[in-house]
C-alpha cells in the first residue's frame, strides 16, 4: 500500500475512535495488571471497559445488530490469569446476555473454568487482546511485526446467537501482527494489522479465519478500535461474520 493511503486509511481509523479518547488518561488510572487483592476481597474491578460494537454492521451506539460490551477485570486468579467478567447487552433488549467469567493470561490465552464456561463471539474479537503482553513487541517501534500463539478454552459461540450445546473445546490460536505506524491525529494511535486463526481441536475441527484492523493507545496500553472479519472452515450455516469494537469508556 502506498505511503500515502496508508496515512489516509489511518486517519479514517483514527477518527471513527471515540472522542472521549481524545482525554488525557484520568489521573490515578488502574494499571493494565491488577492486583491479587481485588480478587481476594471482593473489591469493585480495578479496571472497567465499556466498548460499543456491531455485529455484520457497524459500532453504533443504536439499531439492529448492536449494543455494547463490558470488560471488569477484577484481580489475579490463583493460578496467574486476570479474571475478567464480561457482559453483552445488545440494543432493545430486555435484559444483558448472562456474564461470562474466564481468565485471561498474559500471552492473551483465555480459560472459562466457571459455568456456563463460554465467551461470545463479540468478547473473543478482543478478550484476548487483554492480555497484558499481547502487544509487548511493541516496545521495539510501532512497525514491529511478531507472532501471537495461546489457546482459548471456553464454549465458543461462532454467531451471535447459536452456540455447541454447552460442549467446552480447546482452540488453538496463532496470528501474525504488523504495526503500521502512528497516526498523526492526537492521541497517537498505532495501527496493527492481524491476520491468523482459530482451530478447534475435537467437536467439527472448525477453522476460525480471522482478519483485523486494530488501532492500539499506548497510553491506555489496550486496543480502543477493533475491525475483524471471521471465516468458518468448513462452511457453517453462518459462514463469516463481521465485528467492530469502539472503545467509549474506560
Amino acid at each position: 500500500m502506498g505511503r500515502a493511503l496508508w496515512a489516509a486509511s489511518l486517519i479514517a481509523l483514527s477518527m471513527m475512535v471515540s472522542p472521549a479518547l481524545a482525554q488525557p488518561t484520568p489521573t490515578g488510572a488502574a494499571s493494565a495488571t491488577p492486583t491479587s487483592s481485588a480478587a481476594a476481597t471482593g473489591l469493585p474491578a480495578v479496571r472497567h471497559l465499556v466498548y460499543q460494537f456491531g455485529y455484520n454492521t457497524k459500532a453504533a451506539s443504536e439499531g439492529d445488530g448492536t449494543g455494547t460490551t463490558t470488560f471488569d477485570i477484577t484481580g489475579l486468579a490463583a493460578d496467574g490469569g486476570m479474571t475478567v467478567n464480561a457482559t453483552d447487552d445488545w440494543w432493545m433488549a430486555v435484559h444483558p446476555k448472562q456474564t461470562h467469567t474466564c481468565e485471561v493470561y498474559a500471552d492473551g490465552g483465555v480459560t472459562c473454568s466457571q459455568a456456563p464456561y463460554a465467551i461470545s463471539a463479540i468478547q473473543i474479537a478482543l478478550e484476548p487482546m487483554l492480555g497484558r503482553d499481547y502487544f509487548k513487541a511493541l516496545s521495539a517501534g510501532p512497525t514491529s511485526t511478531w507472532k501471537q500463539t495461546y489457546k482459548v478454552r471456553a464454549t465458543f459461540a461462532p454467531g451471535a446467537n447459536v452456540g455447541f450445546a454447552g460442549q467446552v473445546y480447546t482452540w488453538n490460536c496463532e496470528y501474525t501482527l504488523t504495526g503500521k505506524g502512528t497516526s498523526p491525529e492526537q492521541p497517537p494511535l498505532i495501527l496493527i494489522h492481524a491476520n491468523g486463526q482459530m482451530k478447534q481441536q475435537g467437536g467439527h475441527y472448525l477453522i476460525a479465519q480471522q482478519k483485523a484492523n486494530i488501532l492500539f493507545d499506548p497510553r491506555l496500553e489496550m486496543p480502543v478500535y477493533v475491525d475483524e472479519l471471521i471465516t468458518f472452515i468448513p462452511r457453517l450455516s453462518i459462514n463469516s461474520y463481521s465485528i467492530e469494537l469502539k472503545l467509549i469508556k474506560y
